[in-house]
């Protein structure tokens, strides 16, 4: 009797599937730092990024893009509700504010001169185009 042996498919749209869903989207903005949308029904509004989201590429920013939840009562003294929170919206539809004039601006990344002793590589920072300056990390 022949035995039977199941083949992985390596070809096609279904290779390394796995992968390519854990990639994790680059972002210019991270955590704390003060944002504009450009983009969507809240563009012109400025806020504070709450929460990122790499796998998506999605951001969370305080007071934009509100929605409403209903809740149920999971206990017989808790009281159903509507809730309202902010939902994520893409990275590319805002941009980081220039720390200088606080205009939206695009964002480079230099080397910095000192670098990190630690990690033995040079530490990166990133400098707002519009005004040359550096923009600090908020995390």
């Amino acid at each position: 009797m022949r035995r039977l042996v199941q083949r992985k498919k390596e070809s096609g749209r279904y290779a390394r599937r796995h992968e390519r869903k854990s990639e994790r989207v680059f972002m210019p903005v991270t955590k704390g730092d003060t944002v504009r949308v450009m983009r969507g029904e809240d563009a012109g509004k400025e806020g504070k990024i709450l929460r990122v989201f790499t796998k998506t590429g999605r951001v969370t920013i305080e007071g934009i893009n509100i929605v409403k939840r209903h809740r149920k009562a999971r206990r017989a003294e808790e009281q159903s509700q509507i809730m309202e929170m902010p939902a994520p919206v893409h990275h590319s539809n805002v941009m980081l504010l220039d720390p200088k004039s606080g205009a939206p601006t695009r964002i480079r990344r230099r080397s910095d001169e000192e670098g990190d002793a630690r990690a033995r590589r040079r530490a990166k920072e990133r400098i707002a185009v519009k005004s040359g300056d550096a923009i600090p990390r908020n995390r």
